[in-house]
């Protein structure tokens, strides 16, 4: 009997692991590194690894596995499970995961792959903030920034299967830092968390004056938390950089409901740490656009750190 399920949620950072009961509850986690410098290759040899110790330590027998389900922070043509790019990890490209994974780990194990923020969707629409709503988007502000969408309570892949690459709609073409995608000037190049310190650091070599340097103890060293640090010590420079995170993540959010008309926004990731001085703003921007009474809900993520895994694992289900 196919009794328990293995979900994978793989960061840009860090990937996590969650083994589930025929319940879904679960009751084995662990998170690892990820390493950005393997190649596709090696990175799911890893994968398949990984799965296997957490088999043979928790004494499950390979046909007792439901499947694995892995969400990815790329483009994935859903049909054949192919890893087409990767924004974050940008050495997985074209690459048959699915298939490849299967045979790696003995041909009888179920696997499907998603984008991962179409799995948090899943998790946060059937167990968490978008329980209920039968139009839903599940917003990421994280590393970077997509959406997942669910429309009649099942989740929108679109014809290949990257629907939601919202972060990737174009603000300002040709302009602004290239981002992983391969542009200049889309949403998630002026937002996410990896892409607002590329801009504070172009601005420092550019002679603008900050403590974020002193804060973190060199340039190199400076992040998303430092930004924050720096906002609340009146920093100059770290203002200029949540105002700009708030600005193009209103007009980011704003047009989604202009295309959608969905509106329950789940809020999810790292930049939720941030708090009030960056949503607050964004919220009132997004009002200012919205010249219209109907309610629109902003929700965060229930789920906290296992949405990745939780989602991951409804894949199979």
């Amino acid at each position: 009997m196919n009794n328990f399920t293995i979900g994978i949620d793989v960061g840009g950072t860090k990937t996590a692991y969650g083994l589930f009961d025929s319940n879904k509850n679960l009751i084995f986690k662990s998170k690892l590194p990820t390493n950005p410098n393997l190649d596709a290759q090696a990175f799911f040899d890893e994968i398949a690894d990984n799965v296997n110790i957490i088999l043979r330590d928790n004494n499950i027998h390979h046909s007792n596995l439901r499947g694995v389900g892995i969400g990815m922070p790329s483009y994935i043509f859903y049909e054949e499970g192919r890893i087409m790019k990767t924004a974050n990890l940008p050495k997985i490209k074209d690459f048959p995961a699915r298939s490849y994974l299967y045979k790696k780990l003995g041909g009888n194990i179920r696997i499907m792959l998603d984008n991962d923020a179409h799995t948090a969707a899943l998790a946060e629409h059937r167990n968490g903030a978008g329980r209920g709503f039968t139009h839903m988007l599940y917003c990421p502000v994280s590393t970077g920034i997509s959406t997942g969408i669910i429309i009649d309570n099942k989740l929108f892949r679109g014809r290949y299967g990257w629907a939601g690459e919202t972060g990737h709609m174009i603000a300002t073409p040709g302009e602004g830092i290239e981002c992983g995608c391969g542009n200049r000037g889309c949403l998630m190049s002026y937002c996410s968390g990896a892409m607002i310190v590329k801009h504070v650091k172009q601005k420092i070599l550019e002679g603008h004056k900050t403590m974020m340097i002193d804060l973190a103890g060199s340039h190199d060293a400076i992040d998303v938390l430092h930004i924050s640090q720096a906002y609340d010590l009146n920093d100059s420079l770290s203002i200029w950089a949540i105002d700009q995170m708030a600005k193009y993540m209103a007009v980011w959010l704003y047009n989604l409901y202009s295309a959608l008309n969905i509106n329950c926004f789940v809020l999810g990731g790292g930049l939720l740490n941030i708090g009030d001085k960056l949503f607050d703003p964004v919220k009132s921007m997004f009002n200012d656009l919205n010249h219209c009474d109907l309610p629109v809900y902003f929700k965060e993520a229930e789920l906290g750190d296992d949405f990745g895994i939780v989602g991951a694992a409804e894949l199979l289900f």
